[in-house]
Order: structure tokens, then C-alpha cells, then sequence
């Protein structure tokens, strides 16, 4: 019996998804600022890999991708930890 047909019967429970693209320090004055449409910089771009946390556990590793104009992730790696 394959994973997925052992969990099969739980398949409809939802579960937070977490991926950290980034993270940055503003002041505050700039974030009041901030309006619909505006843009914050990062210093990660498509290509770079990321860390996917399930449960606030590390559940599997991913690469940022651009599809069109929609950002995503592209799984990589599954974190086996037995």
C-alpha cells in the first residue's frame, strides 16, 4: 500500500501550509505608508530554494517559481525523518 492509500481516509482535514519566501525589518513609519499596490523588495528570487513547513514542522524543501505573473512554489524534496 502506497503513503497516499494509507492516509486516503483523512484526505479531506485541512492543514496550514507555511513557506517562508523571505523576511525584512521596516520601520514603521514605512509601513504605515504602505497602500494597495505598493511593492516591499526582497532579496530572494525564482530559482532560490525554500524551506515548506507543515504543522511547524519541515515537511518538504521547494524552489520559488513565476508562472505568467503568479509566484509559486515547485516542490523539490520531500523531509523523510523517521
Amino acid at each position: 500500500m502506497t503513503p497516499q492509500e494509507e492516509v486516503a481516509h483523512i484526505g479531506n482535514v485541512a492543514i496550514e501550509i507555511e513557506v517562508q519566501l523571505d523576511s525584512r525589518w521596516m520601520k514603521l513609519s514605512d509601513i504605515l505608508a504602505l497602500e494597495e499596490g505598493s511593492i516591499i523588495e526582497m532579496r530572494r528570487s525564482a530559482g532560490e530554494n525554500i524551506d515548506i513547513f507543515i504543522g511547524k514542522k519541515l515537511a518538504a524543501f521547494g524552489e520559488i517559481v513565476i508562472i505568467e505573473s503568479t509566484m509559486g512554489v515547485r516542490i523539490t524534496d520531500f523531509n523523510i525523518e523517521r
